[in-house]
């Protein structure tokens, strides 16, 4: 094994047997972990909703088990059998299976396919790469898909659901710096504030919704980024101008959907499904690169909740889920 590698390290480790199902700090091998032909020492990770769902078993998130926990990651190359990565490249990881069906970032080295690995454009360090990790990814490819759909500034504001959380909030930056008008609705009044310092132009209370049982209703938005799905997204489709996009890329508020065929054949709305986890390597690639520049949120420190060690995510994982949520915790993985 390379000097470089210890003989054993940390890892947040989920299992599921005969004692229960757990998370827990073990000291494992590199040998222990799934398969990979390059091998980074993670320095930072981050929080997202399935990582909370993973990390308490409130959600069947793991397909195997035991996995190390962390569906992101962000390091430095220390071993490579690939002629694409050297040691000493820095290089970030989201989705593509981890913490699901093989090992993921909550590690102090991670072994990975060299195939899903990003380099770490220029314009963003490790640590902001994590701020964003998923959630800003999802914030960026559901931009990504509405603009492919023909979805421009100047069709009017763009609504973003669940605004407060990581991909929202994340969303109202990249929205704004894209030059288009974001609106918020979120359940958190009290984060109204906050939202305007993100670039949000109008704060709306979910709790002051109203959601008309008409098939079509006035149109309110050019289009919407939706975290919550359910009743929240059967009301979008009903409000949103003709040509408009919906992205939708969460379903904290339910997995139904009600709606009728009107919005999309008499507006000729798009209802686009975000799949973070399955995206395309080249369009993954693209997104990084935005992300390190014309698409970079301006309010990275505003959007960071908190910074958490890798022995202490259980209280998040359980704030996520109780909707606690404020922007991003980046986690601390390596020195």
């Amino acid at each position: 094994m390379p000097e470089n590698i210890p003989e054993t390290f940390k890892a947040l480790r989920i299992f599921d047997d005969e004692h229960g199902y757990r998370a827990e700090i073990v000291d494992q091998t590199i040998d222990d972990q799934s398969e990979g032909d390059v091998v980074i020492k993670v320095a930072w990770s981050g929080i997202n909703y399935k990582d909370a769902l993973a990390g308490t078993g409130k959600g069947k998130i793991l397909r195997e088990f035991p996995l190390n926990g962390g569906i992101d990651a962000a390091g430095v190359v220390v071993r490579s059998e690939n002629k694409d990565f050297d040691a000493g490249d820095e290089v970030v990881i989201t989705g593509c299976g981890l913490s699901e069906t093989r090992d993921g970032g909550y590690s102090e080295y991670l072994r990975v396919p060299s195939k899903w690995l990003v380099p770490l454009p220029k314009g963003l360090t490790l640590r902001e790469a994590m701020l964003l990790g998923t959630a800003g990814f999802t914030a960026a490819l559901s931009l990504w898909r509405m603009e492919a759909n023909g979805q421009t500034p100047d069709m009017g504001p763009i609504v973003v659901t669940g605004a407060s959380g990581g991909v929202g909030s994340i969303a109202i930056d990249i929205l704004t710096r894209a030059g288009y008008e974001a609106h918020a609705i979120s359940g958190k009044v009290e984060q109204f504030e906050w939202l305007r310092s993100l670039g949000a132009r109008q704060c709306i209370s979910r709790k002051e919704l109203y959601w008309s049982e008409k098939p079509l209703d006035s149109a309110h938005w050019a289009g919407a980024i939706d975290n919550v799905g359910g009743d929240m997204l059967s009301g979008l489709t009903r409000v949103i101008k003709p040509w408009g996009s919906i992205a939708s890329c969460g379903m904290a508020g339910g997995i139904g959907l009600r709606t009728t065929v009107m919005p999309f054949i008499i507006r000729g709305i798009g209802l686009l499904g975000i799949n973070s986890a399955g995206c395309p390597y080249a369009i993954r690639k693209e997104l990084w690169s935005r992300l390190a520049d014309a698409w970079k949120p301006a309010h990275l420190d505003l959007i960071e909740n908190t910074e958490a060690p890798l022995d202490g995510l259980g209280p998040h994982f359980e704030n996520a889920l109780e909707g606690g949520s404020l922007g991003r915790v980046v986690v601390r993985v390596g020195a």
